[in-house]
């Protein structure tokens, strides 16, 4: 109890603790290069300050304890070459094992790259301004501004000579970003710093396309996909429910371009056992219930005024429009979902890769479940945990 006050109370104490655990630590560390004899005095002398700090509040008294200790260390340990590069070293790399821990264990990022997810989650979205004139690249505060807080980017790039358009490096070098893109226009290469996924798609650019001196080869607008965090925790303790916004991997599924070391998110429609059919009102029906706006979760989803204004056709079957899928193709058919499988689908059903093409998958594939978009900073940001 005594000691516990005197640590409380008393800010020389603390430091005394403090620095009779750097010294063992330091101590452990060299005890197989030290003479016994060294050992002796540094524990001897490590021992008697801890002790004052434990008993003593007198901050005199301690600050005399401090100064032998130091005195000690200094005459019996070995110096650290490059102390203060060993101490930043080992801060850092203790920083990176407790991101790694976090991102395993609790929260992991992830970034929307399509439009599946739309209107709840948002991928790479872009206008294209050429040939309008009336259209104004702002300046360079401004569009720092939109760039950080809405995701919002603006290129503009004019032909300097007459050409054809080719790509120099059409899968560059990635590294936690996008970082610059090469392209060219007859013998000119231009470079395009932090272009969004799918770049010169959005831009409508394609080999071969011939360009004049002076012409607008890129008048764009840009918007970076939605950066969430992946909660990885929940799921310990629960099992997913239906609606939740899960991201899981794509082990054991085969899709068109699908490959086993992939991440998708999509939305949990059907769970193991259950039976599912896609209406020809665009509704899901799960064993014979058909869901509406009023089910949790789906809102968005069957919402009148997002199919009429947005274009999100509820969830599309065959019916709907061909899309070559290879279940649901009209409101007849059935998915039995089999033991410890779901099924998913994106929210923008019309521009989905989901299980209407490869059917269900194992639960274990999941790894966590939406949870908070933190960029870009515009009015879509939210919990989008509980949307």
């Amino acid at each position: 109890m005594r000691s516990f006050i005197n640590w409380l109370l008393s800010s020389k104490s603390r430091d005394a603790r403090q620095m009779c655990g750097h010294a063992r630590k330091i101590l452990e560390e060299q005890r197989d290069q030290l003479n016994p004899q060294a050992v002796k005095a540094m524990e001897d002398s490590i021992r008697e300050l801890r002790s004052k700090a434990i008993t003593q509040r007198d901050a005199k008294l301690l600050q005399s304890g401090m100064a032998e200790l130091e005195t000690c260390a200094t005459k019996w340990l070995k110096p650290y070459p490059y102390a203060s590069y060993r101490e930043n070293v080992e801060v850092f790399l203790v920083a990176i094992a407790v991101a790694m821990g976090i991102r395993t264990f609790f929260l992991q990022p992830f970034k929307i790259p399509t439009g599946s997810m739309q209107p709840t989650l948002y991928g790479v979205t872009a206008d294209n301004y050429i040939g309008d004139p009336n259209f104004k690249i702002p300046g360079a505060l401004a569009g720092w501004f939109s760039s950080i807080f809405q995701g919002a980017s603006y290129y503009h790039v004019v032909a300097k000579d007459d050409g054809a358009f080719s790509l120099v490096d059409a899968q560059p070098t990635r590294f936690l970003f996008n970082i610059s893109q090469k392209f060219r226009i007859g013998k000119d290469v231009y470079t395009v710093w932090w272009p969004p996924d799918n770049f010169f798609k959005h831009a409508g650019l394609a080999d071969g396309m011939m360009f004049q001196k002076g012409q607008d080869v890129i008048k764009m607008r840009a918007v970076s996909g939605d950066h969430l965090f992946v909660d990885r925790l929940s799921y310990n303790f629960r099992r997913p429910h239906r609606g939740d916004i899960v991201v899981f991997q794509t082990v054991g599924i085969r899709g068109q371009g699908m490959t086993d070391d992939q991440h998708y998110i999509k939305r949990l429609v059907g769970l193991p056992g259950e039976t599912v059919q896609i209406g020809d009102d665009r509704h899901l029906v799960i064993d014979g219930k058909r869901l509406d706006k009023t089910t949790l979760h789906f809102e968005k989803i069957y919402d009148e005024v997002n199919w009429k204004d947005g274009g999100y056709l509820g969830h599309a079957n065959g019916r709907v429009r061909p899309l070559g899928m290879t279940y649901f193709e009209d409101s007849n058919f059935q998915y039995k979902i089999p033991p410890n499988q779901y099924l998913v689908m994106g929210d923008n059903t019309l521009n989905s890769s989901d299980s209407r093409y490869w059917g269900s998958f194992q639960t274990t594939n999941v790894i966590g479940k939406s949870f908070f978009v933190y960029w870009p900073f515009n009015s879509r940001f939210g919990w989008w945990g509980h949307d």
